[in-house]
């Protein structure tokens, strides 16, 4: 059975360091109830935060048992990071064996040696949607001006970039006409627009609708006011020294995980309809994206 456990890791560091350097790193890892029966070095998946860190091992914890227990010799462990910033940084410095990253941060895991194998399916919901509170009176996207608008991160694509292009492209200018706030994690984009703290706030359809169906006596006072255009999902990428034939087994466990009625209910999770093959030019329409969103909103790095 597997169990959750929360580890808070102080970095520890010699006099000298500076500042930046020494701040409190807070690392997430999972305790499991039996040991990997290959007893060999525990491989780490990195998923990016979709979720905070307790919402998301209870998501993604299932299915690294699920590959441990259907790949022989796998000793996957799932670690999650507490921000973007923190899951770009061990993703970029190459900690994660594999990883779930955003389309962004995919292209970007490119450049420090990973590859795409795999994404998460249904595009139709990689998608940007832009809440209010039904009673807050905004019904044009020229209302929003002067006021705040919340963002998970500036480097979420759907959740911030894709909404900030939708609102440029429908009259404001995201970097003088709003204040744009970068609250840390989707549940607190969508929190701060319950609590008024910002006229309208950015997520995608997946913490959405999960927050519809976990706290639906928050969620019946907001409302999707508009929603974005489409690109492709999360992907899956791999380490350039990921182990070969464990890799080519996963690939053949997860992209038939829908076929299995446990592997479903760990989908339904998540929730997706499927995992499905991917390639790096997968994420090429996404390299396009960028490319015109920094041109036309604002530089993304």
């Amino acid at each position: 059975m597997w169990k959750l456990a929360f580890l808070a890791l102080a970095a520890i560091f010699a006099a000298g360091c500076d500042s930046k350097d020494a701040a409190v790193t807070e690392i997430y890892s999972p305790v499991y109830s039996e040991k990997s029966s290959s007893g060999g070095k525990s491989l780490i998946l990195g998923v990016h935060p979709l979720h905070n860190p307790k919402k998301l091992f209870e998501v993604y914890g299932p299915l690294v048992d699920y590959i441990n227990a259907n790949v022989k010799g796998a000793n996957i462990k799932l670690e999650a990071s507490r921000n973007y910033e923190e899951y770009e940084k061990k993703l970029f410095a190459r900690r994660f064996d594999l990883g779930l990253p955003n389309p962004y941060q995919t292209l970007k895991s490119m450049d420090h040696g990973y590859r795409v194998f795999g994404k998460m399916g249904d595009d139709f919901n990689f998608r940007g949607v832009i809440l209010i509170r039904k009673d807050s009176g905004i019904n044009e996207v020229t209302d929003l001006k002067g006021k705040v608008v919340s963002f998970p991160a500036a480097t979420a694509l759907a959740a911030t970039m894709m909404p900030q292009y939708y609102l440029h492209t429908h009259g404001l200018d995201v970097n003088r006409d709003i204040q744009s706030s970068y609250v840390g994690s989707q549940e607190s984009s969508i929190m701060n627009v319950y609590y008024g703290k910002s006229a309208a706030g950015a997520t995608w359809p997946i913490p959405w609708l999960k927050f519809q169906k976990e706290q639906p006596d928050l969620a019946k006072h907001l409302m999707v006011k508009w929603q974005t255009e489409t690109l492709p999902n999360n992907s899956l990428v791999a380490r350039d020294d990921f182990p070969k034939e464990t890799l080519e087994q996963i690939e053949k466990v997860i992209f038939n995980m829908h076929n299995d009625p446990k592997g479903r209910e760990i989908l339904e999770r998540m929730p997706i309809s499927r995992f499905e093959s991917a390639t790096n030019a997968t994420y090429e329409p996404v390299r396009k994206y960028i490319a015109n969103f920094s041109k036309a909103v604002r530089p993304v790095e």
